[in-house]
């Protein structure tokens, strides 16, 4: 009887999926990158935008982290490190709130304001579904690893790809 290594044993987003994930972040940073590059007004509302959009961005990973760690805690029984979750979510609040106020105390026309703010909106959803995207790769990476390793555990003396 043959024995192969365990093959399609994780499920996998297909490669079109990923593409459209990466595309969907691209343009929107490409559109945010736009919209605060040709900012009317001072120097110093275009540097708070950019400002305000960097931090949104790298919350929403923290936050995507924080809620996948969180997930894998409670089907674990393992515990959480006290207060993380507030500083978390507080520090996304903090990013978008401000980011938003910026926004709306600028004094550009409200068809400028508009454009940054569905750009910025879509950065930060992009960048969650990209930010989750990848953490399901890694995953999927870790489980297939761990079933080559079980595989090769039990069959000691044949190498992946061969038939006995």
């Amino acid at each position: 009887m043959a024995h192969r290594p365990p093959s399609n044993s994780v499920t996998r987003d297909t490669r079109a999926c990923q593409i459209q994930v990466w595309a969907s972040f691209g343009l929107a940073v490409f559109l945010c990158a736009t919209g605060l590059a040709y900012l009317p007004g001072q120097s110093l509302d275009r540097a708070f935008m950019v400002m305000g959009y960097v931090f949104c961005l790298s919350t929403v990973f923290v936050l995507s982290k924080s809620v996948r760690d969180a997930h894998l805690v409670t089907q674990t029984g393992g515990a959480e490190t006290p207060m993380w979750r507030l500083v978390v979510w507080g520090g996304f609040a903090v990013a978008m709130g401000l980011t938003g106020w910026g926004l709306a105390r600028m004094e550009v026309n409200d068809t400028y304001r508009a454009y940054l703010g569905v750009s910025w909106l879509y950065l930060v959803t992009s960048a969650f579904t990209l930010a989750k995207t990848l953490r399901d790769r890694h995953e999927a990476d870790l489980t297939e690893a761990g079933l080559q390793g079980e595989w090769r555990t039990r069959h000691p003396h044949q190498h992946a790809g061969e038939l006995t």
